[in-house]
């Protein structure tokens, strides 16, 4: 079996040992009986497995004791309105707009109260984290942000001073990439599917004083999306995407017996390092965000010409490489360097980049 160098922005490439062990396991759990995808979700043995989960996943991110995990369904977009249904206390919250996905969710947060724009860096295309010009408002009921834009290709590496407000941010796509200081937010969120596990799953971790205001708004916030409707049921409402909590807690026992996420961080960070030192030495390829806001998951760039970057993700498919066609807003080719991306799969492709400019340049 030959698989490829799976370059995908989510889903996105899966540690091999970690599918081989749900592989093995597949037709029975244990000695449950049975496969995880056939276990009632409030057995014993699916209620060890999620607790399994929650409680590695805590000591992975050294989560304070005042702080909830839910792993909930409807993707990392669902919560773009589930943040201001149950954190929008005065309806009135601000937002920096730093890409697709943040400016989705200030969208959306307007329909249930004012979404102040606190900074945007949509005048420069996004090629950049946007900074605040001043101090924030103290009233505010909290400040967004999306930390990682994988579309564009940036990271917010220094979170904004926001005094007492507590600070929200999606975090999906550099979700378990490296350490974070999770007493700095008072709610986090991100799809599993870059780096936490499969498509389908989105990890919450809330702070629980947040939790007991919710929701803000009663009078329309749906049941499902209540956070503290669903942490007063630990995730279990109703049936959750039960083997995809399995796999979650699988790739976060991999993450911990390969050094944790200091350990992590230091591979990614080395790995994208080589992608982006490439770019930069090159005269036919050119990134697309600025160096000091470069994403460690996401490294967007181009050649300038609709048609070389074409023939160059059609070139990388043949040699194996699969995933590398920019986002369709941004065009151009995107790598997407997660966890379970080899360090030999960037050698390839900073390989492959060479051989391309001197047949192109």
């Amino acid at each position: 079996m030959a698989r490829v160098f799976n370059f995908n922005p989510g889903p996105a490439a899966m540690p091999e040992e970690v599918l081989r062990e749900a592989q093995s396991e597949l037709l029975e759990y244990g000695d449950s009986g049975m496969s995880v995808l056939e276990m009632s979700h409030r057995s014993p043995d699916f209620e060890a497995i999620l607790h399994d989960a929650e409680d590695t996943l805590k000591k992975l991110y050294g989560i304070p004791e005042n702080y909830t995990v839910l792993f909930l369904q409807g993707g990392a977009t669902l919560e773009f309105a589930g943040v201001p249904l149950n954190l929008m206390k005065t309806g009135h919250a601000g937002y920096l707009v730093a890409g697709n996905w943040s400016k989705k969710a200030w969208k959306e947060a307007q329909k249930y109260g004012t979404a102040d724009l606190l900074a945007s860096s949509e005048d420069t295309h996004f090629d950049r984290t946007p900074r605040l010009a001043g101090p924030v408002d103290q009233s505010l009921d909290y400040v967004y942000i999306c930390q990682n834009e994988t579309v564009y290709g940036t990271m917010t590496k220094e979170l904004p001073d926001t005094g007492s407000v507590d600070l929200v941010s999606d975090i999906s796509s550099m979700f378990l990439s490296c350490p974070l200081d999770i007493s700095r937010y008072g709610m986090l969120y991100g799809g599993a599917q870059k780096n936490g596990g499969p498509a389908g799953i989105t990890v919450l971790i809330i702070r629980n004083d947040l939790i007991e205001d919710c929701p803000a708004r009663a009078d329309i916030c749906p049941t499902y999306m209540d956070y503290k409707v669903q942490a007063g049921k630990d995730s279990l409402l109703n049936t959750p995407n039960t083997f995809g909590i399995y796999l979650c807690g699988k790739i976060f026992h991999w993450i911990e017996r390969t050094g944790g996420l200091e350990a992590m961080g230091e591979r990614n960070w080395a790995k994208i390092g080589k992608l982006y030192d490439a770019i930069d030495a090159s005269k036919l390829f050119r990134g697309l965000a600025v160096p000091e806001d470069r994403s460690i998951s996401n490294a967007v760039f181009t050649t300038g010409s609709k048609d070389l970057d074409a023939a160059f993700v059609a070139g990388a498919k043949e040699r194996g490489m699969v995933g590398l066609k920019g986002h369709r807003i941004l065009g151009g080719m995107r790598a997407s360097c997660y966890n379970a991306v080899p360090p030999e799969a960037v050698d390839a492709l900073v390989a492959y980049m060479a051989e391309f400019e001197k047949d192109n340049a």
